[in-house]
């Protein structure tokens, strides 16, 4: 018999578990290995807190063992005891709505209990104004690592390709050596969230430091372009504390820094206001950073003060006398068109 037979006999809730991840998420959906992992953790993280309430372990559990009363508490504890905040809470219920709609035409009988999970509202929040550096503070961070260190000059290329294309963590983690195409029209391909691959053009000074890097790492086509000594690809927790450990040495250069919580997603942040600074498009900003829509690269349209500062000038009356508008007459309209 095998372990899934046997984990089948003991509980309704296994094979349901078993079917949303290989049936809906891996077959149908064909979601990423980032999507399969969130919503591996959040049943992880589930199944633990349901286990200790219901005294059984979680092979045992059943469906009726996940109702609305412990989905709540579970909700309650990751913000009260695991410090997670609203956005990571609505993540892991938007986990575990998805599965309950998976469920609930393969548990008829356990209906009710499943609607009233779906009912779960996700939590309302403020969301932050993004941060984000100046050009000076990118400047310093570029300019920090040790450029006489082989290490130093990789870390210098990677910061370079971050802070001028904007990719995420994960992207910059998985590019490989043929991802570079620096001939005329330089740019870099990447597999990015949600499983769409999208090209993002080079500048000048980016296509030279990466010809340069490419040189001296030698890599093979599918080697990682920004690799370990070890030559395995650099992780994102690895990624992570690279930046953060220039971003410490960039302060003696630009104290400003001292106030930033410089991340890879803060160079992501960076990238994007440099575009719309610079006048580039809020639909071609999303476009560049393989956002789903427009709508959440609003979110740096809040973040500059400069934008805001020039509508307002414009809204800003001359001190004249104000006029009563009269219509213009429509046969000179009509006129005035020929």
């Amino acid at each position: 018999m095998t372990a899934r037979s046997r984990i089948s006999q003991t509980s309704d809730l296994a094979p349901l578990l078993q079917s949303f991840f290989t049936d809906k998420l891996m077959r149908q959906r064909q979601a990423s290995p980032n999507t399969i992992a969130a919503y591996r953790d959040a049943f992880t993280l589930l199944l633990g807190f349901a286990s200790t309430r219901a005294h059984r372990q979680p092979a045992q559990l059943g469906l009726a063992d996940l109702d609305a009363p412990t989905v709540g508490a579970f909700l309650q504890h990751l913000q009260t005891e695991r410090g997670n905040t609203a956005a990571t809470r609505n993540a892991r219920l938007a986990a575990i709505h998805s599965f309950f709609r998976h469920a609930l035409p393969r548990a008829p009988e356990h209906a009710a209990l499943i609607q009233r999970v779906l009912a779960i509202p996700p939590q309302r929040h403020d969301r932050a104004i993004v941060d984000y550096l100046t050009r000076a503070e990118t400047d310093a961070l570029i300019a920090a690592p040790d450029l006489s260190t082989w290490t130093g000059r990789r870390d210098h290329t990677l910061l370079l390709v971050a802070i001028h294309t904007g990719l995420r963590v994960s992207e910059l983690a998985n590019l490989r050596v043929s991802d570079a195409h620096l001939a005329t029209g330089a740019h870099l391909r990447c597999h990015g969230k949600g499983r769409k691959d999208r090209a993002t053009p080079l500048t000048s000074p980016t296509a030279k430091a990466l010809r340069t890097w490419l040189a001296e790492h030698a890599g093979e086509p599918d080697d990682p372009l920004f690799p370990t000594r070890r030559g395995t690809p650099l992780s994102r927790d690895a990624i992570a504390r690279l930046v953060a450990k220039h971003a410490t040495t960039a302060v003696a250069t630009c104290p400003s820094l001292t106030s930033k919580n410089v991340t890879p997603h803060t160079l992501r942040h960076s990238c994007a206001m440099a575009l719309l600074r610079a006048g580039v498009d809020i639909s071609v900003i999303a476009l560049w950073l393989g956002h789903e829509s427009t709508d959440t690269a609003q979110l740096y349209l809040h973040a500059d003060m400069a934008i805001k500062e020039r509508a307002l000038a414009r809204t800003h009356t001359s001190g004249g006398k104000l006029r009563r508008y009269t219509a213009p007459d429509t046969l000179l309209t009509f006129l005035h068109t020929l």
